[in-house]
């Protein structure tokens, strides 16, 4: 969490190249209809706005295809970076697997992202955590909507914002956590080890690269500037001065209390086995430790990462993007749509729809 940037930035380089790729033998193979027809999911969309805090935010409720309900819904919770209500469509596919399940499921962009206001990297979790209790409050007042069934799906960064909203909302029916994490500085130097392992560094660039992050752990608890930050390390690496300030405002949180406050409320803890992002052991542990077994579920997915993409799809970009145009439904995990979808009939199904275990 404390910043790869240029890593990324040149991953979306290659993408788009590759997109034009495969849109060139799109269409001199005829593949058109057969694009169109793996990129329509059955749904109903609905452009939806929500303010809050004086900013427009802007997003999708997608609803099953018929009836008029009163449906379930998942809220869902973004992970990190500039995300639009979709996720650049790759949230299409849950919202399909939900619906099929009797649920509707409701995303806004992030703050500054395809028409909402303000700036997400100006958030705290707590201001993400307020966001979202905001959208659940707005979707409580939709027709159609079943207010006793209402629960969030995040991924990622969104780790440290669904405990929070869920010790909040004592009325949200479930959680589903995609790859959370628990400790901002512990996952961050996990994955800094994990990247540098992945590329093979000896010991030399592994200790130079934690000599680097102590001194930008220091900078941070000292309260410094990105001006002294930008002189103590001299090559940034693509962080920016508002990404520091993002990073410095958020580079303590940790999940254990809020989970502890909200026991009760069901979870389903997915996690995979190529997740260079997360620590999972420590996750589980965590989440196995604090919430009590009758409100954890745990799926584990050995073949994926941590956006739970199948790992040897991932490996190949242009795999990866042929697969997201000709067939994106079969970019996640085998199961991993399914057995949330069971998930939702499962706790849909318990008592009235609402969670029973009292809060500590």
């Amino acid at each position: 969490m404390l910043g790869r940037r240029r890593t990324v930035r040149a991953r979306r380089g290659r993408r788009y190249l590759l997109w034009a790729l495969v849109g060139a033998l799109l269409v001199a193979g005829g593949l058109g209809g057969v694009v169109v027809w793996q990129n329509t999911y059955d749904l109903r969309e609905e452009r939806v706005v929500l303010r809050h805090h004086g900013h427009r935010l802007e997003g999708v409720l997608a609803r099953p295809p018929a009836g008029e309900g009163p449906f379930g819904l998942v809220v869902f919770v973004h992970g990190d970076g500039p995300v639009d209500a979709t996720h650049d469509t790759f949230y299409r596919p849950l919202w399909e697997a939900f619906a099929r399940a009797g649920y509707a499921s409701l995303s806004f962009s992030k703050p500054g992202v395809a028409g909402s206001e303000g700036d997400w990297l100006d958030q705290s979790m707590d201001d993400r955590a307020e966001e979202t209790l905001a959208a659940v409050a707005w979707a409580r007042g939709r027709p159609g909507i079943d207010g006793r069934r209402i629960g969030l799906w995040g991924a990622s960064q969104a780790g440290w914002v669904l405990p929070k909203v869920a010790a909040k909302d004592r009325r949200l029916r479930f959680v589903i956590a995609v790859s959370p994490a628990v400790n901002w500085l512990r996952q961050g130097r996990y994955n800094l080890l994990a990247e540098l392992h992945r590329e093979g560094a000896d010991e030399r660039r592994v200790a130079a690269a934690l000599r680097r992050r102590e001194t930008t752990v220091r900078l941070l608890r000292r309260g410094a500037t990105y001006d002294e930050y930008r002189a103590a390390v001299g090559d940034t690496g693509g962080i920016t001065a508002a990404r520091w300030r993002f990073i410095s405002a958020n580079y303590t949180s940790d999940a254990v209390a809020d989970l502890r406050a909200a026991r009760g409320t069901p979870v389903l803890l997915v996690l995979a086995g190529h997740d260079v992002n997360v620590d999972v052991r420590e996750t589980e542990t965590v989440y196995r430790a604090v919430l009590p077994p009758a409100a954890l579920s745990v799926a584990h997915y050995p073949d994926a990462t941590h956006s739970l993409v199948d790992h040897a799809t991932e490996r190949s970009s242009l795999r990866l993007t042929a697969t997201a145009v000709l067939a994106p439904r079969k970019l996640y995990a085998a199961g991993f749509l399914d057995r949330q979808a069971r998930f939702l009939r499962e706790t849909g199904a318990s008592d009235g729809g609402m969670a029973t275990s009292p809060a500590p």
